[in-house]
């Protein structure tokens, strides 16, 4: 009670001016000591306002010089004038949208740290355009997967929880879904329509939120087989489910590629899937048979990895259904059974290029479980998710050629989790801040939420009151660890902030500044001439000099 009576006083101080500015200056901007030596730093220990005593352990003995800095700076000065001064007007023939689903700033940030070290990179950061790009739902400050779908595959802000309908649609409205003058078309809608392959890839189930917003319109992003409509007392004849439009919509029937998770929307109750998983579908069709009766024989329904890599080279469609619901976090999936996204994303790569017929692809790739682990404050796995996910954009833009093919990479929104502190160099990630206790004299962790369900991780009751727990306690490397939270939450909320936009390939310059997430889609329409007609030739395989 001392403890926290001295705070409230000393806060009251604060906001009645009793603090002179300069008693704020050092306040907010601690001034550290690096003085002393190794394991014996001047006066010892941790101080709540200083970073211990330590010598600056360089990640290479040259970054101790300027000429270090000035020489790094002038090869990325060059980067940017070679990547910038030419601009890339070519038709891009290929388009594939990698979404990270949750993939904050912050995650990517702290991403670069377990890839070995914050001066690191992923793959999609060596993109030569950047810009950010703003979340909101038509009706909602913080978004949702649903929403955003329809913005950056469909062109249109949509509502909270709904997906591919305008923003007409109110959430759960199953009357307002079934009219089509409020569906919105997709951007593989667009490049069927002209003759281009398409497909879908994610770690979650192909019927979730973000790639159901390839092919599907639906009031309640929920709505993944049929019993989720009827348990919201809605007639799924005239509101089919995510499911049933994925196997029979217009835009899922020509799907080349489908590969993620989500077996058991496809199978009715009683039927199990082969690892035993039940079904979920009340009006007993097994949509998995409805599949395979719709295509050739060159059309292949897989379960597993090794599945996966032995199709034939004559393959035209594939659906891959690797998990009962949601595909396994990397961290924990068996690497016989379950395929990696970069092995997913190979696959859909070499069909869709065959069946592309020299018109071009259209590729959806999600990274769905970053999200998950946000979720959960599961922050190694959500980190660790990003990671797996920048490996199969690497294999994407290295496979394929920047004159032709445009690759963007982006969030469909935001997390909590902020990257806080005053750490050293190196220091673990995961671990706790490494320059600085707190005023109750205990350790905090670099990584923490603002909610979610880590409050319990971070705080004990007793007898009445509420006290952090000590954290050099407790193995923070464990990966079902959940990161601290400030406010009890069941589940971790999404985050409001910009996300960022990476972008290379033809008009990939298209994805600089400030903008609205719905002009995604009509920019990639645009450099692969599936919006402006009058810019391209011969049905859109080429385009006219500008």
């Amino acid at each position: 009670m001392r403890l926290q009576l001295l705070f409230f006083l000393g806060l009251s101080a604060l906001v009645s001016g009793g603090e002179s500015s300069h008693d704020a200056e050092r306040r907010m901007h601690p001034v550290f000591s690096l003085m002393g030596t190794g394991s014996n730093p001047i006066g010892g220990g941790r101080y709540k306002r200083a970073m211990p005593q330590i010598v600056f352990d360089a990640v290479r003995s040259e970054e101790r010089y300027a000429e270090y800095w000035q020489g790094l700076a002038a090869q990325t000065l060059d980067q940017q004038l070679e990547s910038k001064l030419r601009l890339n007007t070519q038709l891009a023939r290929n388009v594939m949208l990698f979404i990270g689903d949750g993939m904050s700033i912050p995650t990517i940030t702290a991403g670069r740290v377990y890839l070995g070290g914050e001066e690191k990179q992923f793959a999609f950061e060596q993109f030569p355009y950047v810009g950010l790009s703003k979340t909101y739902c038509a009706n909602m400050q913080v978004a949702d997967s649903a929403c955003t779908a329809t913005a950056y595959l469909g062109g249109v802000k949509a509502n909270y929880g709904t997906i591919g309908v305008s923003a007409a649609v109110q959430f759960k409205d199953c009357q307002a879904q079934a009219q089509a003058a409020h569906h919105v078309s997709s951007i593989a809608a667009w490049a069927q329509k002209q003759g281009m392959a398409t497909g879908l890839v994610t770690t979650t189930s192909v019927t979730h939120a973000s790639p159901a917003g390839v092919y599907a319109h639906l009031a309640n992003r929920n709505w993944e087989n049929d019993a989720e409509v009827v348990g919201d007392n809605g007639d799924p004849d005239l509101c089919p489910d995510a499911a049933a439009q994925l196997i029979n919509s217009p835009v899922g029937q020509k799907l080349n590629v489908i590969m993620g998770g989500g077996r058991e929307n496809f199978l009715p109750k009683g039927v199990t899937d082969s690892s035993g998983a039940p079904g979920r579908r009340l009006d007993g069709r097994n949509l998995i048979d409805e599949w395979k009766n719709q295509h050739t024989n060159s059309a292949h329904y897989v379960e597993n990895r090794r599945e996966l890599l032995n199709l034939s080279n004559h393959t035209s469609r594939v659906l891959g259904l690797f998990a009962p619901y949601h595909m396994a976090y990397h961290l924990d999936a068996s690497p016989a059974e379950q395929p990696t996204l970069e092995e997913m994303v190979q696959s859909a790569m070499e069909i869709l290029e065959r069946q592309s017929a020299g018109r071009g692809y259209f590729l959806f790739v999600e990274g769905g479980r970053i999200d998950h682990g946000h979720h959960d404050t599961l922050a190694l796995r959500a980190i660790d998710e990003t990671a797996e996910f920048d490996k199969a954009v690497r294999f994407a833009r290295g496979h394929t050629s920047t004159d032709d093919t445009l690759i963007v990479v982006s969030s469909d929104h935001s997390h909590t989790m902020s990257l806080a502190g005053y750490s050293s160099r190196k220091n673990d990630i995961f671990g706790i801040n490494d320059g600085q206790l707190a005023a109750d004299d205990l350790p905090y962790a670099t990584l923490s939420y603002a909610n979610g369900p880590g409050y319990d991780s971070n705080y004990l009751r007793e007898g009445g009151a509420v006290r952090r727990k000590n954290l050099r306690a407790i193995n923070m490397k464990n990966k079902d660890f959940m990161f601290p939270s400030t406010v009890p939450l069941e589940s971790e909320t999404h985050g409001g902030d910009d996300v960022a936009v990476f972008a290379s390939g033809p008009y990939a310059q298209l994805f600089t500044g400030v903008f609205e997430q719905h002009f995604i889609p009509h920019a990639l329409g645009y450099a692969s001439c599936l919006s402006d007609r009058n810019m391209c030739v011969d049905g859109g395989v080429a385009r006219r000099p500008r």
